[in-house]
């Protein structure tokens, strides 16, 4: 088995929507980013990534790019399974802790779990989403941003290592 970290943070501003693992969240301020700047399925992203030593998000999918201007990033984080899974390995677990000091996420923790846990194609026992504040401190508890943090246990998968025949999924 191999293991994973991963981490996102992204600054919180007026006039967009606030997406947490594929959960639109009632705030009245979202994320910056060039995608949906979900930071959960950010960090997730890097974890398994990580964990198949094929880069991180922003390698993978980066802003530069026109392509993943307001992605949606729970189809990034399907994307970045693929690339594990044709690298010969498959999920078996994702961890993932977001720091915010507000909105209350603990009602969505539930939807949160069952979204990342069907982007990496566990099962939901499989997958942990936990909800942290930080009292006030630093810039996630003065509301500047929010941030994730993310471990991805992967193992190799039975069919084996397969690389496409147009090579996607790999970096260059």
């Amino acid at each position: 088995m191999r293991i994973g970290f991963g981490f996102d943070a992204h600054r919180l501003v007026e006039g967009r929507p606030l997406v947490l693992a594929g959960c639109r969240i009632p705030f009245p301020r979202g994320l910056e980013g060039h995608s949906d700047a979900d930071v959960a399925a950010h960090a997730v992203i890097d974890a398994v990534l990580g964990a198949a030593a094929l880069g991180d998000c922003g390698s993978m999918f980066p802003a530069s790019d026109p392509r993943y201007a307001a992605a949606d990033s729970l189809d990034l984080l399907r994307q970045a399974v693929r690339a594990v899974r044709v690298a010969g390995f498959a999920p078996s677990q994702v961890d993932c802790t977001i720091v915010a000091e507000e909105p209350a996420l603990a009602p969505h923790v539930p939807a949160m779990r069952r979204n990342l846990a069907e982007a990496c194609g566990i099962r939901l026992e499989e997958c942990t989403v936990k909800a942290k504040h930080t009292e006030g401190m630093g810039f996630t508890g003065e509301g500047v941003g929010m941030a994730a943090f993310a471990v991805a246990v992967i193992e190799p998968s039975t069919a084996g290592p397969r690389r496409p025949a147009d090579g996607a999924g790999f970096l260059s």
